[in-house]
């Protein structure tokens, strides 16, 4: 008897181990929304492209809305690009494949003549998962 409940307690563990090891969906997300960030600083096209959806659509503060290849290339543009990204007040909801952000952006752009703006906006993000990536689907800023 004493063999079968170690033996069951060795079994539980090697199954929940991997489990265990894995990420929670919120921190893939989570990884996610702060990879999306970096990759906006950096203009970094193939992050931009595999962290986004081919459906995207990207909601600005200012009521303009980009789809995936607009979103790309105006930020290729460096026509306001962005030297800071400070998420804060961030929650994660999931929804089976679904994932609903929302936090508070603060952060600086500046536009190709040096001028520095700073930025203090609500954001709500909807990201879809694809396969194991975590990929945004939808975006919308608003003032605060």
């Amino acid at each position: 008897m004493r063999h079968r409940r170690t033996f069951a307690a060795i079994a539980l563990a090697a199954i929940a181990a991997p489990a265990l090891a894995q990420p929670s969906e919120a921190a893939a997300v989570a990884q996610a929304v702060d990879a999306l960030s970096r990759a906006i600083i950096a203009v970094d096209r193939a992050q931009l492209t595999a962290l986004t959806s081919p459906d995207l659509s990207y909601g600005h503060s200012a009521g303009r809305t980009e789809n995936q290849a607009e979103f790309i290339a105006y930020l290729e543009s460096r026509a306001a690009a962005f030297r800071s990204i400070n998420l804060s007040d961030q929650t994660i909801a999931i929804s089976e494949n679904e994932a609903i952000v929302r936090h508070i952006l603060t952060g600086e752009t500046v536009n190709p003549q040096g001028q520095v703006t700073p930025v203090r906006i609500g954001v709500l993000q909807v990201w879809r998962k694809d396969g194991n990536n975590w990929r945004l689907l939808a975006r919308q800023a608003f003032r605060l």
